[in-house]
């Protein structure tokens, strides 16, 4: 990948080095920029060279591993006060060598959950709620199943690993989706899952979910983040300028579609696969593919830069919704 920064940006690579479902983290020294904070290991390009260069180069000199294969991850953009730094983000995908601290620096493993307590530089943040994210985004159906149904439907798919869900009902009252929130909300709960739901910010907060999904009209009408960092914000996109506004308020990730032609939407023209990378790879959030999905399709919407895959029909019109959900986790 060559180097994408604008003149006066410092452009960055960093390395994600993940065993056993944790991440190699280090510590900037306190006599630099952003001192004390932990960091994803990597460094700065040098004058014409490329960003996997530069973090073969780094990784070697940092950690004393040897980056054998690794494929892009994210680009950040964050302007501090002194400077703008372009993140250039890599997922190592093979290497040889015990990863250290080899220039003293503080260096170990942390799981995803672990990070959230410790501090960060506010350019990681976005790689952070990245690798907190899993790769399926189940959004609701009650009202076609029936709530009793679905309910007895979405408990499975808990049980067999779903963590994010998103409670969208437009066919329901205010009251109606008041009380089967709570319910759905408290399942969740149970299970160790969060979940978002589509409504008002102020309505997620009170009914003590985990934050809020934007539809893309109300997400357009906002110039801020809508709720704090404890909550979570998602949003529905279609076009680069959705995507755009999302990133402007600090959305923490944000569904892109349709793919494919969708039974929910008939009517609606589909990207195409093309279309959405090309979409994916501009967005500066992480970003799930709706349209069409199956568990069959979340490698594709991956290589397209995808943190994975929202589904609806896809999981709950299946012969086993639970064992859609245990496919799809198996590819994370």
């Amino acid at each position: 990948m060559p180097n994408t920064a604008a003149s006066g940006t410092v452009h960055v690579a960093a390395g994600l080095l993940l065993q056993d479902g944790r991440v190699f983290i280090t510590r900037r020294p306190t006599n630099t920029h952003q001192g004390g904070k932990w960091e994803f290991p990597g460094g700065k390009l040098l004058s014409g060279e490329t960003a996997l260069a530069a973090l073969k180069r780094e990784l070697h000199e940092e950690l004393g591993v040897e980056v054998e294969e690794a494929v892009p991850y994210m680009q950040v953009r964050h302007r501090y006060l002194d400077k703008e730094v372009l993140l250039d983000v890599w997922r190592v995908t093979a290497y040889r060598g015990a990863p250290h601290g080899r220039e003293g620096q503080g260096a170990r493993w942390a799981a995803p959950s672990d990070l959230v307590a410790l501090e960060f530089p506010a350019a990681d943040l976005p790689v952070l709620r990245r690798l907190w994210l899993p790769p399926l985004y189940l959004i609701s159906d009650a009202a076609r199943i029936g709530k009793q149904k679905f309910f007895a439907l979405l408990e499975s798919a808990l049980n067999a690993g779903a963590r994010l869900i998103h409670l969208r009902e437009p066919q329901m009252d205010e009251s109606e989706f008041r009380a089967y929130a709570s319910e759905v909300i408290a399942l969740c709960r149970r299970h160790g899952a969060r979940i978002l739901l589509n409504a008002s910010p102020e309505l997620a907060v009170a009914l003590g979910a985990d934050g809020v999904h934007l539809k893309s009209a109300r997400l357009m009408r906002l110039t801020e983040r809508p709720l704090g960092n404890e909550f979570w914000v998602a949003a529905s996109c279609h076009d680069a300028d959705e995507l755009k506004r999302a990133a402007d308020v600090g959305a923490d990730f944000a569904m892109l579609g349709p793919v494919a032609h969708t039974a929910s939407h008939p009517g609606a023209a589909p990207l195409g696969w093309e279309k959405f990378e090309n979409l994916c790879r501009g967005a500066a959030l992480p970003v799930y593919a709706l349209g069409g999905m199956r568990a069959v399709d979340l490698p594709r919407a991956r290589a397209a830069g995808a943190q994975g895959v929202a589904m609806i029909r896809g999981v709950w019109d299946a012969v086993d919704p639970a064992d859609v959900v245990k496919k799809i986790n198996r590819q994370d």
